[in-house]
C-alpha cells in the first residue's frame, strides 16, 4: 500500500481517537469527588463533557457535509448526523454514567457510614476511590447499551426516511 493511501485510510478522529475523548469522562470525575468538593466543581465537570459532545457533535456534522458535497438531501444527512451523535454521545458520555457514579457513590457513602466506624473524611475520599475505579467497567457496557437503544428506536427512524427518498 501506498504510504500516501495508508495515511488516508488511518483518518484519526480527535473526538475518539486522541486524549480529547477523556474530556467526555470529566462529569464521571466530577460525580466522584462529589463528597470532597464544591457542588459548582461538579456543574464544571459537566461543562466540560456536555462541551466535548457539542464538538464532536459539530465536527460529525462537517464531516457529513463535505462527505456529501452538493448531492441532494445533504441537510438531512448532515442534520442525522449531528443529532445521532449529539443523542449517543450525550447518553453514554454524559446522562448515563454520570447518574451510575452519583448513585454508587452516593450507596457507598451510606454503606461506609452505616457498617464502618471510620472518620467522614475517610469515608468521603473512599467513596471518591471506588467512583474512580468504577468508571473503567461501566464504559463498555453502557456504550452498548446506548448502541442498542438507538438501534432500536432513534436510528430506525432515519432508516425509514431514507428509505422513502
Amino acid at each position: 500500500m501506498d504510504p500516501i493511501e495508508e495515511k488516508t485510510s488511518k483518518t484519526v478522529d480527535i473526538y475518539r481517537d486522541t486524549w480529547v475523548r477523556f474530556l467526555g469522562y470529566a462529569n464521571e470525575v466530577g460525580e466522584a469527588f462529589r463528597a470532597l468538593v464544591p457542588v459548582s466543581f461538579v456543574w464544571g465537570s459537566y461543562a466540560v463533557a456536555t462541551a466535548y459532545v457539542t464538538a464532536d457533535a459539530v465536527d460529525k456534522g462537517k464531516k457529513a457535509a463535505v462527505a456529501h458535497g452538493d448531492n441532494p438531501g445533504k441537510t438531512t444527512r448532515v442534520a442525522v448526523a449531528v443529532v445521532d451523535t449529539f443523542v449517543w454521545q450525550a447518553l453514554a458520555s454524559v446522562i448515563i454514567p454520570g447518574f451510575t457514579i452519583n448513585r454508587v457513590c452516593a450507596a457507598s457513602l451510606y454503606l461506609l457510614g452505616r457498617t464502618t466506624k471510620w472518620p467522614l473524611p475517610v469515608r468521603k475520599w473512599t467513596t471518591t476511590a471506588i467512583g474512580l475505579s468504577t468508571i473503567p467497567f461501566i464504559i463498555t457496557p453502557i456504550d452498548r447499551s446506548v448502541d442498542y437503544l438507538l438501534d432500536s428506536s432513534l436510528r430506525k427512524v432515519y432508516n425509514e426516511e431514507e428509505k422513502h427518498k
